[in-house]
């Protein structure tokens, strides 16, 4: 496939940093930068009907996958899916609520786990969109797959919904420990066998989502990230030895550090609140980052983008570095400040 997009650098340089490598400009893709704020995106979902129906037509949701890519040359392709895919083939049904956001039922708060049936199939449409990302995908792009961690996982499974304290799930993990649990170890086989089917499929690198890490206490956030994280790790780089693993637990602020040095990611996702100062010295020497771009400066744009790219990679200069946002790129961002972003980032050279 020809892409009329901006040059990006050659031989999957993505891959390379997850894999120690420093270039002089680092590689650079974008959360959620398949979506909302691209009016290809909004034709074809308003074409479509519903974003579930989108994520569940392979076609559409491979040709969302590569719109980014013909636009703006980023070097990753990111799976265009939903963390919500597990639940759904968990045995929750599914549906998202206009302008609410997603839903989930029966909630687990008043319901046994057991009372759910798996329906695995419900992953075949989302390797399917990696087989024909796969297919179209120019061969320097590195491709990303995903999924949600437990801990995020769980809090909509518990309360039906997204939540702003994620409180139903808390009160489970501290009242009712065994059968949190319980879910927590089903969400981690469900990962593990999700996962392996996109690698399967064909992506190159996966990335854990902890979207809602940083709601919980230290000594929770070990039990209930850490760990689980942990043990997916060990069981995908069984399974696949050679798969870079990028581990994203936002708003994990300090106990990002015990993140990387204790689940075994090859690589952390750093949010827009912590100091790249602080973590390129609290994170293991030679860990890659990825990250940290503020979605809002991006909004803004010119100096505030500039100054921006201008710390963070001063201080990633010494260590394999992904320039990203520090988490989704927003809806209403507008696409001259995404090309002007890849611009002065590929434009800097070797700013150490």
């Amino acid at each position: 496939m020809s892409l009329n997009a901006p040059a990006r650098i050659a031989d999957k340089t993505l891959l390379g940093v997850l894999r120690g490598e420093q270039p002089a400009v680092p590689p650079v893709w974008l959360m959620r930068q398949a979506g909302r704020y691209l009016p290809e995106y909004r034709a074809l979902r308003a074409d479509k009907g519903g974003f579930l129906e989108l994520v569940y037509d392979s076609a559409a949701a491979a040709e969302v996958t590569l719109q980014p890519l013909r636009r703006f040359g980023f070097d990753g392709a990111i799976l265009f899916s939903d963390i919500l895919i597990i639940p759904y083939a968990m045995g929750q049904n599914l549906w998202f609520e206009a302008g609410e956001g997603p839903r989930l039922a029966p909630i687990l708060a008043e319901t046994d786990l057991s009372a759910l049936t798996p329906d695995w199939s419900r992953f075949d449409a989302i390797y399917e969109t990696v087989r024909r990302v796969k297919a179209a995908l120019d061969p320097d792009v590195t491709f990303l797959g995903f999924a949600g961690s437990p801990w995020t996982i769980a809090t909509y499974m518990v309360a039906g919904q997204g939540s702003k304290d994620h409180g139903a799930a808390r009160r489970m993990a501290y009242c009712e420990p065994d059968r949190f649990a319980a879910l927590i170890d089903a969400i981690i086989d469900a990962t593990v066998t999700y996962l392996s089917g996109q690698i399967e499929a064909g992506v190159e690198a996966v990335q854990l989502f902890d979207s809602w890490a940083g709601s919980l206490s230290p000594i929770q956030f070990e039990r209930w990230v850490i760990d689980p994280n942990r043990r997916i790790v060990a069981a995908l780089k069984e399974r696949h030895p050679d798969i870079p693993v990028i581990g994203f637990p936002k708003g994990a602020g300090a106990k990002l550090a015990d993140y990387a040095a204790q689940t075994g990611v090859d690589a952390v996702g750093v949010d827009e609140t912590i100091d790249p100062r602080w973590a390129h010295e609290a994170l293991p020497a030679g860990m890659p980052v990825q990250g940290n771009l503020d979605p809002l400066a991006l909004i803004a744009g010119g100096r505030a983008v500039e100054e921006a790219v201008d710390a963070i990679r001063s201080a990633f200069a010494d260590r394999p570095h992904i320039f990203n946002l520090g988490h989704g790129i927003l809806p209403d961002t507008p696409i001259a400040h995404v090309e002007a972003l890849l611009s002065y980032v590929r434009q800097q050279g070797d700013c150490s």
